[in-house]
């Protein structure tokens, strides 16, 4: 009996875990405590595009950088999260007043507090309760349980508004204010209701910022009179409201944000006009119906209420960046140290290696015109610094990663017609990251030996297993990724040959398109992969599933050669030769999401971190395996596509704290699950394709800026009907699974019959 009922309780332990996984990978967090607390964002009967976003999925990522619940006006600079070490941590630091840059760093802080001031106050940490956080696009707040203070934010272009709500019986009632960042800072109190602030940001930016209270308080400096400073209000102040402004030209230009937004607002009174000073409620309205504006452009009808809260809150995350720093027609720029004048906007922080793929492309398609002001700004930037960015972020290029995937994202604009750049010098640019910058990961400026080496040899050279580094400028971590710098530099010279082929650039597009085919020099037809080869031309026998170190990065780059093996989305059908055909090429796409890891995920894992969201070999939780499920569409089963896409969308994209496989990436990742959920993806961004998926949802309406609407309908779609047995675009049949960007922007109509079986024929052309 003993032994039965022991046997029992375990069965019993092993339903109580899998109850409770069921929970945590179908909950959403924190929904059943929003509608229990009203609020300015209370739900209403019957929801809206906008009720569906949760800005907590995925803020506890599967190993490395989760998302952060951010609050911001779609593309603008203000932005807010809370400064905690991560979603499971129950305490709060600080409140920042602006996140300069995707997960770069905070300027000025802020904390409210009850306390008696002593030096440490400024240090303390303050519990909050997860269920009683309210987060939305557009508004935050939180209560903070040991001062008893309840404390919400909204934000602006460039302003920020808190307010706080203090206790009644509360002895003290103060602002604390800090920084952020190393260098000369200060805080200034003009009046009684008034603050000013400098912090320098990354090492020599001056970041100033202008504030007023709504209740006068006694202001003082802490011990560090330049980086702490407060402001008390009389005992049984219950509510403040601290609204300010942000700026990186001057003082004088802080102030002014902070009229222009907070004192744009007339009212008629008596019949008289009135100047109304915008408060924390008029700014929080904006904010909402600026994003209901942004994700209304795209309504869905279908799927599940799951879907739909991944599929809108990635919308949402699409419109977080690049942002826009320009203060009334001028912007300072990291790229020269200057102010400059412009009348269109400067956009800053992108991560082009990411975003490329997916972003841009969506951007082209719902906002023509502020992508072309953001390509604009990328000429700028070339226009300053001599080099086409990578990674533009407010204090200059950042060279993460490796390639100069700007070339793609110009190509791809001019193709679709978006041309309101200056193409010239931006052709320039690109030909001259091609011919004079250096390919080396995570390295800016010119060319080195090895650059010069890929130029005559079609290949960036590998070292051996444990060969020595001989070239001092290689980056000590991230090494040479041989493989994979060799392959992205093929995309971005085919590229700029298509591009040189347009301007009527003979000479380059010959030069560049010869380049462009360098892939091929790593083909390892014996093995099946893109292998390393050393500088006398011979291969480097590695195993390309786990060798190069941490990352692969000695070869690869995040992911191994699973994942490089299909990285040619200028020229799949050349790379469907190298692979002996669609036959094989089909059979290792087969493989690829079947093959077994070799080891323990606990060992993969501490030897691939980024190479999260695993099925088989293949990597949902990074850039380079988005396009990877699509690739069936050029075989003779697109079927499997289909099939692909929605288990990857339903396995890795829940809609929960755990719901981003990897690396988010600012809308890099986002936006493959925006485009996936409508059911169709652009595979090569440069050419005007889009290839087709499996929607989630039966119908879809895009709503484009030249007034016109794109629908897909995809007739009795379901979680079980996801494959497609016909389909029409504009009431004609269509047997391939392709539709042109020309298509869409044209307001076509794309209709689907969705069934539970696949037809294997549709697709194929038969």
């Amino acid at each position: 009996m003993q032994q039965q009922f022991a046997k029992w309780t375990c069965f019993g332990c092993i339903l109580t875990f899998w109850t409770i996984m069921v929970a945590v990978f179908t909950a959403a967090p924190g929904e059943a405590a929003a509608q229990a607390r009203p609020g300015p964002d209370a739900v209403p009967a019957s929801k809206s595009a906008l009720d569906y976003i949760d800005p907590t999925i995925g803020n506890v990522g599967w190993l490395l950088e989760p998302t952060r619940p951010t609050v911001q006006l779609p593309y603008q600079s203000i932005r807010f999260t809370p400064e905690r070490k991560d979603y499971l941590d129950d305490q709060i630091a600080s409140f920042p007043l602006t996140i300069v840059s995707h997960r770069m760093g905070e300027v000025f802080s802020l904390k409210p507090s009850t306390r008696e001031l002593t030096p440490a106050a400024w240090d303390e940490l303050q519990a909050y309760d997860h269920n009683l956080e309210i987060n939305r696009p557009w508004y935050y707040s939180t209560n903070l349980l040991d001062d008893d203070i309840k404390l919400e934010f909204t934000a602006g272009k460039k302003v920020g508004c808190y307010r706080i709500h203090f206790p009644a019986a509360a002895e003290h009632a103060s602002l604390l204010f800090n920084v952020y960042n190393e260098g000369f800072s200060e805080w200034q109190f003009p009046t009684s209701y008034e603050v000013t602030g400098v912090e320098t940001y990354h090492d020599s930016i001056k970041v100033y910022m202008y504030g007023r209270f709504n209740q006068n308080g006694t202001s003082g400096m802490a011990t560090d009179a330049h980086s702490k400073a407060y402001v008390a209000f009389p005992k049984g102040t219950t509510a403040v409201e601290f609204g300010y402004g942000i700026s990186y030209i001057s003082a004088a230009q802080a102030k002014k944000n902070y009229d222009t937004e907070f004192a744009g607002a007339y009212i008629r009174v008596n019949g008289q006009s009135r100047e109304h000073i915008r408060g924390f409620d008029d700014l929080a309205s904006a904010g909402k119906a600026a994003w209901q504006k942004i994700v209304g452009q795209i309504q869905v009808e279908g799927g599940t209420e799951a879907q739909r809260r991944s599929f809108y809150t990635a919308l949402y995350r699409c419109h977080e960046r690049m942002v826009n720093i320009s203060e009334d027609g001028q912007y300072y720029s990291g790229y020269d140290g200057h102010i400059h004048q412009d009348a269109r906007p400067f956009y800053v922080d992108d991560w082009s290696w990411d975003t490329y793929l997916a972003l841009h492309p969506l951007r082209m398609l719902l906002h023509p015109a502020l992508e072309q002001d953001m390509l604009q700004s990328y000429v700028r930037m070339y226009d300053q610094s001599g080099w086409m960015p990578t990674f533009p972020l407010l204090f200059g290029d950042n060279p993460c990663m490796n390639g100069f995937h700007s070339s793609v994202i110009f190509l791809d604009a001019y193709r679709k017609g978006l041309r309101n750049w200056d193409v010239a010098k931006a052709y320039e640019g690109m030909r001259k990251n091609a011919l004079q910058a250096t390919l080396l990961p995570w390295k800016n400026g010119p060319s080195t030996s090895l650059d010069s080496f890929y130029y005559t040899h079609g290949y960036f050279p590998a070292l051996h297993p444990g060969e020595k580094e001989t070239v001092p400028a290689v980056d000590e971590f991230e090494h040479r990724q041989a493989v994979a710098v060799t392959l992205g530099a093929s995309y971005d010279d085919w590229a700029l040959s298509e591009m040189a082929g347009e301007l009527g650039k003979s000479g380059d597009q010959a030069l560049f398109a010869t380049r462009s085919q360098n892939y091929r020099n790593l083909w390892d037809k014996d093995k099946q992969f893109f292998m390393p080869k050393d500088a006398q031309g011979n291969w480097i026998n590695i195993d390309p599933a786990w060798d190069g170190g941490m990352g692969g990065r000695d070869y690869f780059d995040e992911n191994n050669g699973w994942t490089y093996m299909w990285q040619v989305q200028e020229d799949i059908p050349g790379l469907i030769g190298l692979m002996g055909g669609p036959g094989p090429f089909e059979h290792r796409l087969d493989q690829l999401f079947r093959a077994d890891l070799g080891r323990a995920k606990y060992a993969f894992w501490a030897k691939f971190p980024d190479n999260t969201g695993i099925t088989g070999q293949h990597s949902m939780g990074n850039e380079p395996g988005f396009v990877i499920p699509y690739l069936y569409n050029f075989t003779a089963s697109p079927w499997k596509t289909q099939e692909r896409i929605r288990f990857l969308l339903d396995v890795w994209f829940k809609d929960n704290v755990f719901g981003i496989p990897g690396d988010e990436d600012g809308g890099g990742m986002s936006a493959f699950v925006v485009f996936s959920s409508m059911g169709f993806y652009p595979v090569t961004p440069g050419r005007e394709a889009y290839t087709i998926g499996s929607p989630i949802f039966s119908k879809i309406f895009i709503h484009l800026d030249n007034g016109k609407t794109f629908s897909l309908l995809a007739h009795h779609a379901s979680v079980v009907n996801k494959y497609i047995q016909s389909a029409t675009l504009n009431g004609k049949k269509l047997d391939k699974p392709w539709f042109t960007y020309q298509d869409l922007v044209s307001g076509g109509r794309l209709e689907l019959e969705m069934g539970p079986q696949p037809n294997k024929n549709w697709g194929t052309g038969k």
